[in-house]
């Protein structure tokens, strides 16, 4: 059987991205670990401690960084982060100053939004209706 249990998003600053996504987010730090001049850095869902864990991966790498760029420019998001109401959550992390790109919209079988990592990425926050 064939499982995800850890998927990335490239960062220019781990410390960084270590803040935001747990500090603001609020996301569980799950490992870190040196790994060569980086660390093996995870988090985790408070929900879900033993799911999936997002590996916040420097973008050291030319190509990690140009892919990186490109998303952002184009207004696609690195990655989906799934949360029970967008709106609220929305409302909740631009009151701690987190940037939208595009505020919640309604488009039939889901609502979603778009925020700044400020790590360089673009992630979208989605909510099944």
């Amino acid at each position: 059987m064939i499982r995800i249990t850890v998927t990335s998003i490239h960062v220019d600053d781990q410390a960084k991205a270590l803040a935001f996504y747990t500090d603001v987010l609020g996301f569980t730090l799950k490992t870190d670990q040196p790994a060569g001049g980086a660390r093996w850095l995870t988090v985790v869902s408070p929900a879900d401690p033993d799911g999936v864990e997002l590996l916040l991966e420097p973008n050291d790498h030319p190509a990690a960084r140009a892919y990186q760029q490109a998303l952002v420019a184009d207004g696609i998001p690195a990655a989906q982060l799934t949360v029970d109401d967008v709106h609220a959550e929305v409302e909740r992390l631009k009151a701690l100053g987190v940037t939208f790109t595009q505020d919640a919209v309604d488009l039939g079988p889901v609502v979603m939004a778009v925020l700044d990592d400020t790590c360089g990425n673009l992630v979208q926050l989605a909510a099944m209706k």
